[in-house]
């Protein structure tokens, strides 16, 4: 078993407010939390309204999948969020 973790910082640019934050990320939970090999939580900049980040632990039989998953994640995230992704950082335990 291996086990994965995708780390995302975004800039909200314009973002005046937590509801707004709320908003524009978009229900991250809800869409990748369904996936039983994925874990979705914001681990960082909780009341800043400008930035947010948010870790994706993915759970795998192998890397290669591992790496498939995050760049799923990483490319449906890029789309989706109202944002910029600043920094992307990729662990494996």
């Amino acid at each position: 078993m291996h086990i994965g973790i995708l780390t995302l910082s975004f800039f909200l640019p314009g973002c005046s407010s937590l509801k707004e934050k709320r908003q524009r990320m978009g229900g991250l939970h809800a869409r990748f939390g369904r996936n039983p090999a994925v874990a979705v939580c914001e681990s960082g900049e909780r009341n800043r309204h400008d930035a947010s980040e948010w870790s994706f632990v993915v759970v795998a039989t192998s890397k290669r999948e591992i790496e498939s998953l995050c760049s799923q994640i990483e490319d449906k995230v890029q789309r989706t969020v109202d944002g910029r992704v600043m920094n992307v950082m990729r662990e494996f335990i």
